[in-house]
């Protein structure tokens, strides 16, 4: 877990998971910046980003795409919409 944008960096760098569910509105460095710091590094090609934000609008989807986010979940996310989501990556 981490709580701001630089942490999700480095916990990323250090774990290299295949998935991430991240807000957008982080403090220090917000989700856009990270998603496309994230993209830039080679070593994480197969990584998915998930956008689990509060950010609700076709403006905020289209800028989380841009980013580099793979999907956009609302909250509050429905636990069956998460569980099927976290499925595809098991």
């Amino acid at each position: 877990m981490a709580c701001d944008g630089p942490t999700v960096l480095a916990e990323v760098g250090r774990f290299r998971p295949h998935l991430v569910l991240m807000d957008i509105a982080l403090p220090k460095m917000d989700g856009y910046k990270v998603a496309r710091r994230l993209r830039e590094q080679p070593g994480l090609r197969g990584l998915s980003l998930v956008a689990l934000t509060g950010l609700e609008g076709a403006v905020y989807h289209r800028a989380a795409y841009d980013a580099g986010f793979d999907f956009y979940l609302v909250k509050p996310v429905a636990p069956e919409e998460l569980r099927t989501l976290l499925k595809a990556f098991a």
